[in-house]
């Protein structure tokens, strides 16, 4: 960060001289700081793909995980700080029950994407708060097709094909951009965000991780469930394959 921002980032309702407001800086340098989260949408559904890195021996296998259900055809993938995101997801699970409850049926995902998005902006507004550190990806299933978006701390969101945020995003949008995930199903989007997360994590040399994943389509109903074990270990297997192919080319090249 630029030494300018002396005295201008004790606020996150203050603008610095040249126009950046450092909290928020701040919160998106802590979700760059964690473990890289990916979502594809495909013709008939949407994947998310969470990079979860184990920082310790001692912990529990699957514990602390960062994909949430906030509606029967809602997910939610987030990177960055954990406890913060829970409160977001909290948050998100609210305004979609409270939705049901009126209207009886599901919340489209434009208005919660407008609704959380709102929420999340409003901290950046009050120098009595602070902005989320974390960004969130949430996508659906709807009469008319897979739908997804992304929002930062700052709240802005946009829909996306696909989008990374995390550790290794920029890396991550470079593989992401050479799919054609118009024409590509949900269990082709499950194998090429299993091949991406390990590549990204290889080229970093992290410490363990734990891949999460899980999909929203025609092929669950409209509902958001994880992917099943046999077809995320499959996707693994191969992500492992792909890696040891591209390591022996490299040492024949040599």
């Amino acid at each position: 960060m630029s030494s300018i921002g002396t005295g201008y980032d004790l606020s996150a309702s203050q603008f610095s001289p040249d126009g950046r407001v450092f909290q928020v800086e701040y919160a998106q340098k802590a979700v760059e700081n964690s473990g890289t989260v990916i979502g594809l949408r495909g013709k008939d559904g949407v994947v998310f793909a969470v990079e979860k890195l184990v920082t310790s021996k001692l912990y529990e296998p699957g514990a602390n995980k960062r994909l949430f259900n906030i509606d029967n055809h809602v997910g939610m993938a987030v990177s960055g700080l954990s406890s913060d995101a829970r409160q977001i997801a909290e948050t998100a699970r609210t305004e979609a029950a409270s939705y049901r409850a009126q209207y009886g049926i599901g919340i489209p995902l434009k208005y919660l994407n407008d609704r959380v998005s709102m929420y999340m902006h409003a901290y950046t507004l009050y120098s009595a708060v602070r902005p989320y550190g974390c960004s969130v990806i949430i996508g659906a299933y709807e009469a008319d097709g897979p739908v997804m978006y992304m929002i930062d701390p700052s709240g802005v969101s946009y829909g996306y094909y696909g989008c990374a945020i995390g550790k290794a995003k920029q890396s991550a949008k470079t593989e992401i951009e050479k799919l054609k995930l118009a024409d590509m199903s949900c269990k082709d989007l499950i194998r090429e965000a299993a091949r991406i997360i390990y590549l990204l994590h290889d080229e970093l040399k992290d410490k363990q991780f734990e891949l999460e994943m899980s999909w929203v389509g025609n092929h669950t109903n409209g509902r958001h469930e994880r992917v099943p074990f046999e077809i995320k270990a499959e996707a693994e297997t191969k992500a492992r394959q792909a890696m040891d192919e591209d390591s022996d080319s490299d040492t024949e090249d040599m």
